[in-house]
């Protein structure tokens, strides 16, 4: 193979990269952790960066096995940054990979016992109802985030309370929703996404198949049979898949633990339900159902104020039940209490008395009892005695109730004076957001309903679901323009300034070839001293001066 100098590989692929789509171009920073702020000017310090020693190691680092054996043989096709237009690997980049490196082994996993695949089914069920648990309290409150983990105490009242058997199986959970695509990490956060929300309220088949998905569509291509396929290969063979990379190990633990917290790899094989799945075809939940602890659709009502599920309770009706009742255990059997906040939670939700009383009949096998319907209807005559508004001059919110009694106990109540109310005359004012304002005063217990512009009720989802996240594309797109402005500038003359302003800054000797007034071409042998205004300073050695040229006249330059 003939060899390519560094200077011509940078031009190559800075030709290469103003070709390319937006699309491409994003696709290939983000995989190569570009940052969106990079400070380059063009595509030649893109390519040059791109090109980098520690670029390219920390790239090829990256690469699965099969990918790193198309590099060494040159069958890959062209990779962006990697190798020349014809698919060629740049001399770093072979002298990066091993040799005796072999491709990925043809096997296929054993079919699991009967009783490892009903324990992976048990563990596919506790492991939703655990990211359930967890999701939808991470929509009342975002989820501390430090690293790519839950926060400590987090973890510790996750295991406390019983959701999860041990911390590490928490970020395992998080991990997963974050794979999924059902949550994301924001900032100090992890928040639900509006995929994440609609999950907790789906039935289990839809949950499970939800969940296999996204982790399907998201495991790296080291994983798959094939560039492009959508299933995965032996889950014994995956340590081995990025064998450059220092920390797929640890990677390659984290997959077959989400894997396994989904059903999808049992104790002593593969489950018949996630061959489908791996072979690249759609999800069949059947055999899985089979092996799950039956779900109820009904729950006794009691005079005590409580609900008794008789068995799990189907995850839609758990979710609604939830919003108006505080559950009280985590088992199979769990219980579920009706108090007055928990009810005028579920008033300022959106829920009527009309409907909450409609709802609990078609879920009661007893009938709703008296104390339940008393509460019912008598939080529901109380809600709204307390109202949020905005004042429409100052935008600050205003707490206001008929019954001024009420409003002096909220002026002086102390588990609120971090929303900073003061007195103006019948009314309490704040420049707290009213959302704030709002949902302080509902988990203290108090009547509250929010009021528009118009005077009519509004309702306030507590839910915080995270936004969107931004495409790679509009992420760099930024950088992605700046660049595509530098392609105005002719590509030999800002190539020919790159190279001068290297030979200054490296003080080295050039051959520089000059175009003369009378059409031909003279050459000069200068250690290059200086750039600016569109000229080259140099000292010419062969006749002891300092020469001034125009760039503008400079043909060609080469080292001396």
């Amino acid at each position: 193979m003939t060899a390519v100098s560094a200077e011509a590989r940078v031009r190559s692929l800075a030709e290469r990269l103003s070709v390319a789509g937006d699309e491409e171009i994003a696709s290939l920073f983000s995989a190569r952790g570009v940052s969106a702020h990079a400070s380059w000017r063009d595509w030649f310090d893109a390519a040059d960066a791109l090109l980098s020693p520690d670029s390219v190691t920390a790239a090829v680092s990256a690469l699965p096995r099969d990918v790193l054996c198309d590099l060494r043989e040159g069958a890959g096709g062209e990779r962006l940054g990697l190798t020349d237009a014809d698919g060629r690997p740049y001399a770093p980049v072979l002298m990066a990979i091993p040799d005796g490196l072999s491709r990925t082994p043809t096997t296929a996993p054993v079919a699991a016992s009967q009783n490892a695949a009903a324990h992976a089914a048990e563990r596919a069920f506790t492991g939703m109802s655990a990211m359930a648990e967890v999701m939808l309290d991470g929509m009342r409150t975002p989820m501390p985030r430090v690293g790519e983990r839950l926060g400590a105490n987090e973890r510790r009242r996750l295991t406390h309370e019983g959701i999860v058997h041990d911390p590490d199986e928490a970020d395992v959970l998080v991990q997963a929703a974050e794979t999924a695509g059902l949550v994301r990490a924001d900032d100090r956060r992890w928040l639900v996404t509006s995929a994440g929300a609609e999950w907790t309220r789906a039935d289990t088949p839809h949950r499970w198949e939800r969940l296999v998905l996204g982790l399907r569509s998201a495991i790296p291509d080291g994983l798959r049979p094939a560039a492009g396929a959508s299933g995965w290969v032996d889950p014994a063979l995956w340590p081995d898949a990025y064998p450059l990379a220092a920390t797929w190990p640890e990677a390659a633990d984290r997959w077959r633990r989400m894997f396994e917290l989904a059903g999808l790899i049992a104790a002593d094989g593969e489950p018949t339900w996630a061959r489908p799945l791996r072979e690249g075809r759609d999800a069949d939940p059947s055999a899985l159902l089979a092996l799950l602890p039956a779900e109820v659709d009904r729950v006794f009502l009691q005079n005590d104020l409580t609900a008794i599920s008789p068995g799990t309770l189907s995850p839609p009706l758990d979710v609604r039940l939830r919003a108006m009742a505080v559950r009280e255990s985590h088992a199979q059997a769990s219980t579920y209490r009706f108090t007055e906040g928990s009810v005028s939670s579920a008033l300022g939700a959106g829920e009527t008395s009309e409907s909450i009383s409609a709802f609990l009949r078609g879920l009661s096998i007893t009938g709703v009892p008296q104390p339940l319907a008393y509460l019912i209807d008598r939080t529901a005559e109380r809600h709204g005695l307390v109202r949020v508004s905005l004042e429409p001059e100052t935008g600050r919110t205003i707490v206001s109730s008929p019954d001024h009694h009420l409003v002096a106990t909220i002026a002086v109540d102390q588990s609120l004076r971090a929303l900073g109310l003061t007195a103006d005359g019948a009314l309490l004012r704040t420049r707290a957001d009213r959302r704030a304002v709002f949902w302080a005063l509902s988990d203290a217990r108090y009547p509250v309903v929010a009021i528009d512009e118009a005077g009519e009720t509004i309702v306030l989802d507590r839910s915080k679901v995270a936004p969107d996240a931004a495409p790679a594309e509009q992420r760099h797109r930024p950088l992605i323009e700046r660049l595509r402005e530098s392609e105005a500038d002719d590509t030999d003359t800002a190539w020919l300034e790159r190279e001068l302003n290297a030979a200054v800054k490296g003080k080295s000797t050039l051959v520089v070839s000059v175009a003369m007034p009378d059409g031909s071409t003279r050459e000069l042998t200068l250690e290059a001293t200086g750039m600016g205004g569109g000229r080259l300073r140099g000292l010419d050695r062969g006749a002891d001066v300092e020469r001034t040229l125009p760039v503008s006249s400079i043909t060609a330059v080469r080292p001396a």
